[in-house]
């Protein structure tokens, strides 16, 4: 298979069963995909695939093979600046142990392209594919309000 997986391009022959979580951080070294539930529930393993948030515990590496992969690694725009969405997670204390947060910036990414103006209820419904076992949503919350706004916290 060959994907392209943050601007670089991966040729590999896989294991028909390999997920593209697995995929990514064995072959491709990747590993701030994290995986948690394997069941696709709590979205700890988010990243894009042609430009669509999917769980990578849920699909094969092979059904990636001829697409763009974005992962946490490939989201920030240069080695020394983050992403809007990572700034505000740090900002707005929008990570605990910091385990589900590269889901979360992930699924936060894909919802503000498609709802760039949304209400906390959207906010809510949003992210309820992604699970915090810290319990910090009210930070996430605050990070996605940030993040879409371009604007400082506010508490």
């Amino acid at each position: 298979m060959s994907v392209r997986v943050n601007e670089e391009e991966f040729s590999a022959e896989v294991d028909p069963r390999l997920t593209l979580a697995d995929f990514l951080r064995g072959e491709c070294g990747l590993t701030g995909t994290h995986l948690a539930c394997e069941h696709g529930v709590c979205g700890a393993c988010t990243v894009m695939v042609d430009e669509v948030a999917v769980r990578a515990c849920l699909m094969f590496a092979v059904q990636a093979d001829c697409c763009s992969v974005l992962t946490i690694e490939g989201l920030a725009p240069g080695p020394d600046r983050l992403h809007p969405v990572q700034q505000a997670f740090m900002e707005c204390h929008g990570l605990q142990c910091g385990f589900c947060t590269p889901g979360f910036v992930m699924s936060v990414h894909a919802f503000l392209r498609d709802n760039p103006d949304p209400t906390d209820e959207e906010i809510r419904e949003g992210l309820a594919g992604n699970l915090c076992r810290c319990t910090g949503y009210q930070g996430i919350l605050r990070a996605v309000r940030m993040a879409a706004r371009g604007s400082s916290p506010s508490h």
